[in-house]
């Protein structure tokens, strides 16, 4: 396996069906304008409140890509 070194950002994404819609929105966009990317690790989940019900999840992630 050849050595890689990565660039770490992190970003937040949100959905109003789920956690998993906010991490697929969140990298989907970030891959838009970030190239390579490798992988990703949430760092925190949160939510924002309508009418005492979820109105929409958050997640912030760590999203990394390949140096060229």
């Amino acid at each position: 396996m050849s050595e890689h070194v990565y660039k770490v950002v992190e970003i937040v994404g949100s959905s109003p069906k789920g956690i998993e819609d906010a991490i697929s929105n969140a990298v989907e966009k970030a891959g838009k304008s970030l190239r390579e990317l490798r992988w990703f690790e949430v760092v925190e989940t949160r939510g924002h409140i309508e009418g005492s019900k979820v109105g929409h999840y958050q997640v912030k992630l760590k999203v990394a890509f390949t140096l060229e």
